[in-house]
């Protein structure tokens, strides 16, 4: 994964954290110029750290400083969303925000359902180990 122009990341830190920003043109060895794009996630074209970036194996292919449109038109293209939440990354952030919202009934029938789980599953492996 290289720093480079076209190469989608997702912000892992700041009030953007969580969206998917493309690098537009890389500023120096620790800063980059990256655009949401503005259209599609509201992140506006911005200078950021790379601390605060993880980069993806998503590329798009475009120019370094390419201007919004030709940036939307590549983005599209790319189908950079649908790629997004296919990847297993986002179906892992996903699994957590979902996790985060259950409440304490919900908590407490999952692990109802895990015990219940575990106790079908030994008692085949106990009658299995016992042939």
């Amino acid at each position: 994964r290289l720093v480079e122009a076209g190469r989608v990341c997702l912000v892992n830190f700041g009030p953007l954290v969580g969206k998917l920003v493309v690098i537009v043109n890389v500023v120096d060895g620790k800063r980059v110029l990256v655009d949401g794009p503005s259209t599609v996630n509201g992140v506006p074209r911005q200078i950021m750290p790379l601390a605060r970036l993880s980069l993806t194996i998503i590329k798009i292919d475009i120019e370094p400083g390419s201007r919004l449109p030709t940036l939307m038109k590549a983005y599209k293209a790319a189908d950079v969303q649908k790629q997004w939440a296919e990847s297993s990354w986002a179906k892992g952030i996903a699994k957590k925000a979902a996790k985060t919202k259950l409440s304490d009934f919900d908590r407490f029938k999952v692990m109802v359902a895990r015990k219940t789980r575990a106790r079908v599953v030994n008692t085949h492996m106990k009658k299995m180990l016992k042939k």
